[in-house]
């Protein structure tokens, strides 16, 4: 008997009605960066020294100009760049006292040959910005920079302690419900962050933004390849992904014409409201809908969609059923994810290819930054990167399949890392090239491991298994600061080393994955047991009643 799929070959696998859903659904993907990498410009700490009353005074009395007033007045300048000396201490002594010499200030002031004392930041900071970050309003500089990594954290606890809550929802009562509180609940964050005074409550709202906004971005993944035939939910995948780089290059856009962090917040979120309009325009996936025991439902919009694909719908095509032998509708449960040999393969295999996927790629970024120069550029190329990476994706596995180029994807991440530490730092712009390679590498395996997620479980507890699974992403996000600033004090290269050696282990675990290229949505739990190594499934749970007439 015929399965879902088979009836969406008949009224459209992705024509008007689809389209229409990945569009506004590559809205909302698109709109979830400033979530994602909005640190980088809500948090941007520009070049700042410590303020000494009365040093503005004496350097307009005295002429000079603001490179020879930092190499006289500011510790440790020496016109090579700051330090931590230079950015978080100040010289001990009075600026507005009375003889104060142009020529050699300090001797005038504690006497030839003394050593000037230093001193804390006391009268707060002097930043060289022409915009505002929290780091200016709040100085979350020198002792107190660590707060800026807790605001990045927080974001990422919430994406962890999210994934699984908001992904029991999605499967538990919806994608489209679940997609609309999560926007709402996404707005009244952002709005709110815009207005509130003190640091505190701005964490505690990035907080609940991350619980929030990732679930709502895989949920509407999930719904996405839900709605499409199994021809094009490959593509639609990857582009929803795409549309994410797409974001990234609006927000580098926007943030580089709103430099402050208030007004930017503000503008990037206000918009998301408009999304709040999709309970009129997203259909819920007609898969979750029969996986719960909901057919008429399920059947009135597949009506729809034949309707808005100008299809017919085939008269003997009277019910959708889904036939269990307990005759109840199945809910998602953990337990599920690891019950069974290949399920739980499966469960590990993608968990630790979440984990090095998010190591990896946020770890390059951060180890390509650590002598950044233009913070608006350097933004711009690491967006351009993943464009021609989805490209490669389409390409090879439609002719291909997804383990393999997946599997290679990574080998060649972590043996870019490899070749990226080895050579030598005179040849920097070979360096510059391999590292590129990598981002590219890592920047494919990313985005197929979240498509390649949703194909390897069956309905019922899809979205808990990609919302599970990808929390890891998380556990990484917030490792990968360590490895980098921590492990460069040791040998600057050695970050490299430790993603290259989890880049070549992600690569050998795919291989044990099975091949997803062309095959029907698990079902249930049995379908992934026996869909190592079937060409064609052996067993369909979503079936068409089909009613005859008698001649």
């Amino acid at each position: 008997m015929p399965t879902l799929d088979d009836i969406l070959e008949n009224v459209g696998e992705f024509d008007r009605f689809q389209k229409q859903t990945f569009f506004v659904l590559c809205l909302l993907s698109a709109a979830f960066t400033p979530v994602y990498v909005g640190v980088v410009f809500f948090g941007f700490i520009p070049e700042h020294r410590c303020f000494s009353p009365g040093v503005a005074e004496l350097s307009q009395r005295c002429g000079w100009s603001l490179e020879e007033q930092l190499n006289r007045t500011v510790p440790e300048w020496g016109g090579h760049g700051a330090s931590f000396g230079s950015r978080c201490r100040r010289y001990e002594v009075d600026w507005n006292a009375t003889g104060v010499s142009c020529t050699d200030p300090l001797g005038s002031l504690v006497g030839n040959g003394s050593t000037v004392p230093l001193g804390p930041c006391q009268d707060g900071w002097v930043y060289d910005s022409p915009g505002t970050s929290l780091v200016t309003e709040f100085n979350l500089v020198c002792e107190d920079s660590w707060k800026l990594d807790l605001f990045q954290a927080s974001v990422n606890a919430g994406f962890f302690i999210g994934s699984i809550n908001i992904g029991y929802i999605a499967d538990r009562f919806g994608r489209k419900f679940c997609l609309l509180n999560t926007i709402l609940a996404n707005v009244v964050c952002g709005i709110l962050l815009v207005f509130v005074p003190t640091y505190l409550w701005i964490v505690i709202l990035r907080f609940l933004q991350g619980l929030v906004s990732k679930g709502c971005w895989t949920a509407g993944y999930i719904l996405v390849t839900e709605v499409v035939g199994p021809k094009y939910r490959r593509t639609v995948g990857i582009l929803y992904q795409t549309a994410f780089s797409v974001g990234l290059l609006v927000f580098d856009a926007i943030a580089y014409a709103i430099p402050h962090w208030r007004w930017l917040q503000l503008t990037v979120t206000l918009p998301s409201c408009f999304f709040l309009l999709y309970y009129w325009c997203l259909p819920e996936s007609p898969r979750w809908l029969i996986s719960q025991g909901k057919n008429d439902k399920a059947m009135k919009i597949v009506s729809h969609m034949a309707k808005k694909n100008q299809k017919k719908m085939p008269s003997h095509f009277q019910e959708i059923k889904f036939e269990e032998e307990d005759g109840g509708k199945q809910s998602p449960s953990l337990i599920d994810l690891v019950r069974t040999p290949q399920m739980r393969k499966n469960t590990l295999i993608l968990m630790y290819n979440w984990f090095t996927s998010s190591v990896l790629y946020q770890g390059l970024i951060m180890h390509m930054g650590i002598a950044a120069g233009n913070m608006y550029l350097d933004f711009l190329y690491s967006a351009l990167v993943e464009f021609p990476a989805a490209f490669i994706i389409i390409v090879t596995i439609d002719r291909i399949g997804r383990r393999y180029p997946w599997a290679a994807a990574n080998l060649v991440a972590g043996a870019a890392c490899l070749v990226t530490a080895l050579i030598p730092e005179d040849i920097h712009w070979l360096k510059v090239i391999a590292a590129c390679i990598g981002r590219m590498g890592i920047t494919m395996a990313f985005e197929m491991v979240c498509f390649v997620n949703t194909e390897l479980y069956p309905t019922y507890i899809r979205n808990l298994g990609v919302m599970v699974c990808s929390s890891l992403c998380d556990v990484g996000g917030v490792i990968v600061p360590f490895i980098v600033y921590r492990l460069v004090e040791v040998w600057h290269d050695l970050p490299l080393i430790v993603f290259a050696v989890l880049g070549l282990i992600a690569g050998g675990l795919v291989l044990l994955l099975p091949e997803t290229k062309g095959r029907v949505l698990p079902e249930t739990v049995e379908d992934v047991e026996n869909f190592h190594g079937q060409s064609a499934p052996k067993a369909k749970k979503i079936y068409l009643h089909v009613q005859t007439s008698e001649v």
